[in-house]
């Protein structure tokens, strides 16, 4: 597993999460300060972090 950090796009506060190198993957997850949700978009090659983004969801 890889720890990412990211500012959550609600909130704008740091915040962490693992990653599976092993898969790219959009996912929804809620902001662990704001409770807010946020989707998740992760790309890898090789095992490396090529792509994240972490966008707002309107609600």
């Amino acid at each position: 597993m890889l720890e990412h950090f990211f500012q959550c796009p609600h909130c704008w506060e740091e915040i962490s999460m693992l990653l599976d190198p092993s898969v790219s993957t959009s996912y929804i997850e809620d902001c662990e300060v704001c409770c807010n949700p946020i989707q998740i978009i992760t790309g890898f090659r090789d095992g490396e972090l090529e792509n994240f983004r972490a966008e707002s969801i309107q609600q």
